[in-house]
């Protein structure tokens, strides 16, 4: 097991321990728990400013507002408007500082901050107003393809932010490509699938199917996912490496991997880890971030009139029972 696969794999473990007393594992794939019962969490939009925003920076940022699932809309974001004159946050304050320090902003600026994990943040899409439109924040066409083939079975997709050297691009598509034709063959189902706790409530059908997704690096529509991957590698990226990210899930991304350290036996670790038995319900306490995307995930999911996992289900109530053969679902056609 790689060092990499090893931090991500142990650090969930760790949690299973920690929280065994309240929570026992099930036996629903990572890949498939994440798929059904985690909400992805919000990409916080903080906008700062000192006087009224300009016209075209307001209607800016009431359309993100309004695009927010928090107001009905389908994007996972909330809108945060921090007025520095009377924004008594300390963290916000904080933030705006070492923001305006590292990149010299002018007001009104705006940073974009996601959850990843541990009660950790991220933030490394800084800019104006006005380039939220030109960064397309709120869909790109990576992240429709991305979300279609999670809503159609995918259980990873692998998402490659190409590189300088087309060469690199090409060894690193390869080598995923090859893992993802050989993997389905070698990976089984935990047992126990469908009994108690162990439920499936979506009918996308249950599959060990994965795919390699490329972003081209100068790509103007996908500049807002670019910038977010390449603040975690900053130093890979900036010498032109491909950066490799397996997204799973409700398009949560387990982590950004530069091409240096992809192997076929991390691809492998991780693989066989988001498709083993969910070990730790507790999506917080599992390593990743999520994405920020457009969709309705419960009617993709369920359908229209269907309640989708009830409440507990949802929060991780499920229990590891003796593990028997059941059917399992064989879902719906892909279209």
């Amino acid at each position: 097991m790689t060092r990499l696969s090893r931090r991500l794999v142990t650090g969930s473990a760790a949690v299973v321990i920690l929280t065994s007393s309240v929570v026992l594992a099930c036996n629903i794939p990572v890949f498939r728990f994440a798929l059904e019962r985690w909400q992805p969490d919000p990409s916080e939009v903080i906008v700062f400013f000192e006087s009224d925003l300009p016209d075209d920076d307001a209607a800016t940022v009431k359309e993100l507002e309004m695009a927010s699932s928090r107001n009905g809309g389908l994007a996972n974001l909330q809108v945060i408007r921090c007025d520095l004159r009377t924004n008594q946050d300390q963290e916000l304050q904080n933030l705006w500082l070492s923001t305006k320090e590292k990149t010299r902003l002018p007001l009104p600026a705006v940073v974009i901050r996601s959850l990843k994990g541990q009660g950790q943040t991220i933030n490394y899409w800084r800019g104006r107003v006005d380039e939220l439109r030109r960064d397309r924040i709120l869909e790109s066409p990576v992240r429709a393809e991305l979300t279609k083939r999670l809503q159609s079975g995918d259980a990873v997709v692998w998402l490659l932010v190409s590189s300088m050297d087309p060469q690199k691009t090409l060894a690193a598509r390869k080598l995923l490509e090859a893992q993802c034709q050989t993997l389905p063959g070698e990976i089984e189902l935990p047992e126990g699938i469908g009994l108690p706790g162990s439920e499936l409530y979506s009918e996308v059908p249950l599959l060990l199917q994965f795919s390699v997704l490329e972003i081209a690096r100068e790509d103007p529509r996908e500049q807002y996912l670019i910038q977010q991957f390449s603040g975690f590698q900053a130093d890979a990226f900036a010498k032109g490496e491909p950066l490799i990210v397996p997204v799973f899930g409700r398009g949560r991304a387990l982590e950004v991997i530069p091409a240096s350290q992809l192997s076929a036996e991390l691809i492998q670790d991780l693989t066989r880890f988001l498709c083993g038995a969910c070990s730790c319900q507790v999506k917080e306490q599992n390593p990743g971030f999520d994405l920020m995307l457009t969709t309705n995930w419960h009617l993709a999911l369920f359908g229209e009139d269907a309640e989708g996992p009830p409440p507990e289900a949802a929060e991780g109530a499920g229990q590891k029972r003796t593990p028997e053969l059941v059917p399992i679902p064989s879902g719906r056609k892909k279209k």
